[in-house]
This record gives C-alpha cells, structure tokens and sequence, in this order.
C-alpha cells in the first residue's frame, strides 16, 4: 500500500482529536444557519466524531472484511443522518467517541499491514462509487478522513464568522 496513504491512515486520529478541541466546549453541537458549501456532511463537531467513529468501525471494517472474504461484494452506503439521529450523536461522550475511533483505526491499520500484495487487488462495488479494488477503498478511507478534517475546519471558519458583527 503506497506509505504516504498509510502515513495519513496512522496521523489521523490524533489530527481529528486535535481538530476537534479547537472547538471551544460550548460549540461543540454549534451549527451554522446554512451549510451550503461544506466539505463534508453537515455535522456539528461532536457529530463529525461520532460519525468517522461509525464510518470506520460499521462501514470500512465491514468493507474491508467483505471485500477479502467475498467475490466481488457489493458494499452498502451509510445513511448518516439516520445512523445521527438512531445514535444521539448530538449527546455523545467525544472522548469515549475518540478513544472508541482511535482503536478501530489502529486494527484497520494493522490489517492493512497485514495483507498479502495480491489481497489489495480484490474486488467490489461500492455503492456511489461503483466498481473498485481494495486498493481503492483504502484510499476512499482516507479521502473519507481529509473530507471530516476539511468539515471541521469549514465549521470552524463559520463559527468565527458569526461572531463578525454585520455591516450596515
């Protein structure tokens, strides 16, 4: 698996949780008035964690798992308006989220690892995404990862920009 790929894999935990403490405490369910133009889903701060926390663990470990065990599966998409709502991500604990993200990305990792060349070649199809190798997930993981980065600095710009008074 191409090293810069797995570097990001490894580096993003500790860069989600530090991205996420840059919200002060009482922003953390902050949601702007509109959020046309945002790089991610429209979350708050403790959605985003909560969201990759489950992306990981009921979406890429399954993913990945099927995608080594079976012919060609096809792999379902995520609702995660659903999966925030059925979960009460707005009321979730951020370090039991994190701690919970940082330990399943340290298994993805290690499985990633772990592979066999010829493994990275198996196949599937991703719903959005259509035909891939498992090569191919992985990099979708961690374009997965920089899109939530983006989200919550994108979030963090529009915090800051509701504290700019109007002109008149």
């Amino acid at each position: 698996m191409n090293p810069v790929t797995l570097a990001a894999l490894r580096a993003f935990p500790q860069q989600l949780e530090e991205h996420y403490a840059a919200f002060p405490a009482e922003f953390k369910n902050w949601a702007p008035p509109s959020w046309e133009g945002v790089p991610s889903e429209a979350l708050t701060a403790i959605e985003q964690v909560c969201h990759v926390r489950d992306i990981e663990i009921d979406g890429y470990h399954v993913r990945l798992h099927r995608t080594l065990t079976e012919n060609n599966p096809t792999l379902a998409s995520i609702d995660t308006e659903a999966l925030a709502k059925e979960r009460a991500y707005a009321k979730s604990d951020a370090t039991a989220a994190l701690a919970a993200f940082s330990e399943a990305r340290r298994q993805t990792v290690a499985l990633i690892c772990g592979l066999a060349p010829e493994q990275f070649d198996r196949t599937a199809v991703f719903e959005g995404y259509g035909p891939l190798s498992l090569r191919s997930l992985v990099h979708y993981l961690c374009s997965h990862d920089q899109q939530h980065l983006a989200g919550l600095q994108w979030l963090l710009g529009k915090l800051e920009a509701s504290r700019v008074p109007a002109r008149g």
